[in-house]
């Protein structure tokens, strides 16, 4: 393993050490003992298709990352070669901040060209849009239960602010090149233009409503996944059960983002055991259950699908080939 593979392999380390403390917070909290039992009485058959919605989430979340490019003048890399890049930058959201995905930025320069800042751009998009999604997701459980709105308020009010500024090109221009006297930033300004011109590009609103579009309902059935989970668990099956689903499961992504904890980790299962506590009268034991499995089915399925991916991807890692 080379320099490059070890550092990232280290930037994980801290958080698949904060996930497993997470998961024994969580299994303590709702007791052990009750805990085990909800997992024995779970319909298990149900969990193939909790799976199987996750995989459609990545499918369109896929389509979304592929359209990006393609709008940034990419014609020179495969489906698969975008598959490949797209699922292999799974783990990194674990990395502290989530940092590691300027990798995905990195690989993109060497495989098509296209400028590391603008490549970057294209993950900092997907992010936006994916949040944006599951706030639309969100609004109306927020509207339901008006404890959550300073931080629903919170969360929209700096994704369209972004986005705002992003399309305002003299004031975006001026920020920068005021942030081109800040000893620590200053040297990235360069990069930060080509940022910028990617990002410009990306929330023009043609492109923000087709990305957000299909974030929604990406994120929508992920939200059916935390429904099935529920119904799993002996949850009584119906409208507002699936609303609450949907809702708690789209809120505490957004909760486990605006952290910038590796993977929301701590943020997200503290916000759906909390939720689901207050909004379904689950015992505790229940809510610990629900969010063990509906994260195990999303986060942890994905690190896991990106590590499958970095077998195949010794390029990407840095690993020299073998003869």
């Amino acid at each position: 393993m080379n320099a490059s593979s070890s550092q990232l392999s280290r930037r994980l380390i801290p958080g698949l050490l904060l996930g497993f403390v997470v998961f024994l917070v969580v299994v303590l909290l709702g007791d052990l003992r009750e805990v085990s039992g909800e997992f024995l009485h779970f319909r298990w058959a149900l969990y193939a298709p909790v799976l199987g919605l996750t995989l459609f989430n990545y499918l369109l979340r896929f389509a979304k990352w592929h359209f990006f490019l393609h709008k940034l003048g990419v014609d020179n890399l495969s489906i698969l070669e975008s598959a490949r890049i797209f699922v292999a930058g799974f783990p990194l959201a674990v990395t502290p901040g989530k940092v590691g995905e300027v990798l995905k930025g990195v690989w993109l320069e060497n495989k098509t060209g296209l400028p590391t800042a603008r490549g970057v751009s294209v993950v900092t998009a997907e992010r936006i849009t994916d949040g944006l999604a599951v706030l639309v997701l969100s609004s109306l459980g927020v509207i339901a239960y008006p404890r959550y709105w300073p931080a629903f308020a919170a969360g929209l009010g700096f994704v369209l602010a972004v986005i705002v500024v992003s399309q305002i090109r003299p004031l975006a221009v001026r920020l920068i090149r005021w942030s081109e006297h800040i000893p620590v930033i200053k040297r990235f300004s360069g990069a930060a233009l080509d940022f910028y011109e990617g990002s410009y590009i990306l929330f023009r609103p043609g492109s923000l409503f087709t990305a957000v579009g299909l974030g929604t309902v990406s994120w929508g059935g992920e939200g059916i996944g935390m429904y099935l989970v529920l119904i799993g668990l002996g949850v009584e099956p119906g409208w507002e059960t699936l609303a609450i689903g949907i809702f708690v499961l789209s809120f505490s992504t957004v909760i486990g983002a605006v952290t910038a904890l590796p993977g929301g980790l701590g943020a997200s299962e503290a916000s759906l055991a909390g939720m689901l506590t207050f909004l379904l009268a689950a015992p505790t034991d229940l809510a610990s259950a629900a969010t063990i499995l509906i994260r195990f089915a999303t986060l942890w399925f994905a690190v896991f699908l990106g590590l499958i991916a970095w077998f195949f991807s010794r390029d990407l890692l840095g690993i020299p080939q073998s003869d």
